[in-house]
């Protein structure tokens, strides 16, 4: 049953299609995560993998893992040095002026009482760049490639919505949150020294099927 979440396996890494709804992490507020599901994925390893880096819980998509703790440096690095290439697929709720671009746009979080905490656009804050471009458009909501640069918390979520003016598509934080938000982990690349590269692809996931969006990478 678990093998068909496995994008990637070898001795030292394990891509798998992360569904969305899932937390990576546990936390206060989170009654189930990834964590509770991690012995699933040891395939004859006594260690469990542990994930490299995290995506939201309503992005569904390519999540590293690495099968020991000398790997699990190594990647951690590999994306410290920008050796680590992600793209994204996301659906917004308009259509941007332009074809393509770059956002550059530092980020910083905010929290009150009332709504808890939020990334925003901090001119001081932690250097984030994404570039983009238009995949396809339909019925006045574009499909967008989101190739981030950096990663930080909520960074696409945040470019869309104060980069491009327009929220991701059922982001319930920074969009209207009608539906599931249409945010996905399209592929996974890591250089590797003296191996080849780790490269992984997701299929797209059944909320962009059900939304009419099932083949705008046909």
């Amino acid at each position: 049953m678990w093998e068909k979440y496995v994008l990637f396996i070898d001795g030292e890494a394990i891509v798998i299609d992360k569904p969305a709804g899932l937390a990576v992490h546990p936390g206060s507020k989170t009654r189930e995560s990834l964590e509770d599901y991690l012995h699933h994925f040891r395939f004859g390893f006594q260690r469990l993998p542990l994930p490299v880096h995290r995506l939201d819980r309503d992005t569904s998509g390519c999540l590293l893992l690495a099968r020991n703790p000398k790997a699990h440096k190594r990647f951690q690095r590999a994306f410290e040095q920008k050796k680590v290439t992600k793209t994204y697929i996301a659906v917004l709720d308009g259509v941007p002026k332009d074809a393509e671009g770059t956002i550059d746009l530092p980020l910083g979080k905010v929290s009150s009482a009332a709504e808890g905490w939020r990334m925003v656009h901090e001119p001081d804050g932690q250097p984030a760049l994404t570039r983009w471009k238009v995949a396809a458009v339909r019925d006045g909501r574009a499909v967008i490639i989101f190739s981030p640069e950096t990663g930080r918390t909520h960074q696409l979520r945040v470019h869309a919505l104060e980069g491009l003016g327009i929220s991701i598509a059922g982001d319930p934080v920074y969009g209207a949150g009608r539906g599931p938000m249409l945010l996905h982990a399209l592929s996974l690349k890591v250089e590797r020294e003296g191996k080849a590269p780790i490269e992984a692809k997701a299929p797209l996931p059944p909320t962009f099927i059900s939304a009419g969006f099932g083949d705008v990478l046909d």
